[in-house]
């Protein structure tokens, strides 16, 4: 089974309880098997940066799904709790990134894994470290690596 992880985020709402339950229906979901939850860290907006601090963290997960699947399933998941994509980096209620799947190296429409920018963004960096401090990303380094590198 691949160790994902996936990126969790909200600026909008009662971010924490948001998070919270992204969290449940994604242990409910078929094929996904919750490991472990980083802390929930406050975050400053990145690209549109007029809008509210996030809430940031990070889930790491055992799944039978693909990488596509997964995705469809977190996409699934942001609807049901009210994410409506109106403004490329803007606020949101909710944001599931799929941020690694395995090892592997994913590249098609509407999904890339390693996530793009993830070797740029201490909010994602650093709860990725808390989950598992040797994780690699592939093409990239050692997260703690990557990390420092942004001091």
């Amino acid at each position: 089974m691949p160790r994902a992880y996936v990126g969790l985020g909200a600026n909008l709402g009662n971010r924490a309880e948001t998070l919270e339950h992204a969290v449940a229906l994604l242990a409910a979901a078929e094929g996904v098997d919750v490991l472990a939850v980083s802390e929930l860290r406050e975050t400053d907006p990145v690209g549109v940066v007029d809008q509210p601090r996030f809430l940031n963290g990070a889930v790491a997960v055992d799944t039978t799904l693909s990488a596509r699947g997964l995705l469809n399933a977190l996409l699934a998941i942001e609807r049901s709790l009210g994410r409506v994509r109106v403004e490329r980096w803007g606020p949101r209620t909710v944001d599931l990134d799929l941020l690694l799947y395995g090892d592997e190296i994913v590249d098609e429409p509407g999904l890339r894994v390693p996530h793009p920018r993830l070797h740029e963004r201490r909010f994602a960096l650093e709860p990725l470290a808390e989950l598992d401090p040797e994780l690699e990303i592939t093409g990239r380094g050692p997260v703690s690596e990557l990390l420092a590198a942004l001091h």
